[in-house]
């Protein structure tokens, strides 16, 4: 069911946050995603810190206490999502397929912990 797991990051400056995880902590930028996608501002990166791996993601809206996000990648979101839901997780999100070629949903576990779910689309949209 679940394939890999990493925490995110949701800070209202994504570029004040890689001064810090990347510049001063030593962490490597292994992907970043823009908006608009040609050359615009880093809304997420993706960092190797040692051997694990952190995302930063842009919040606009403050985001909850303790700004930590959880990412699943998992086989099925639908279905990992209605079994989560049916084990006492709150859907914040319906899965959902997103435009950088990912389909996810946003859950909390039965302890308010938010927890995101995805995987890779196939095809992905630009290979359509």
């Amino acid at each position: 069911m679940i394939e890999s797991a990493f925490p995110i990051l949701e800070v209202p400056d994504v570029d004040a946050a890689l001064a810090f995880y990347r510049d001063a902590l030593g962490g490597v930028v292994t992907y970043t995603f823009t908006v608009p996608p040609e050359g615009g501002d880093v809304v997420y990166a993706s960092l190797a810190v040692g051997s694990s791996s952190l995302g930063i993601g842009l919040s606009e809206d403050p985001p909850p206490p303790g700004n930590v996000l959880l990412w699943f990648y998992v086989d099925d979101v639908d279905r990992v999502t209605a079994q989560l839901a049916g084990a006492g997780a709150s859907v914040m999100e319906e899965p959902t397929d997103q435009p950088w070629g990912e389909r996810t949903s946003l859950i909390a576990d039965p302890f308010g912990t938010r927890i995101r779910l995805g995987a890779a689309i196939s095809p992905p949209p630009e290979e359509e």
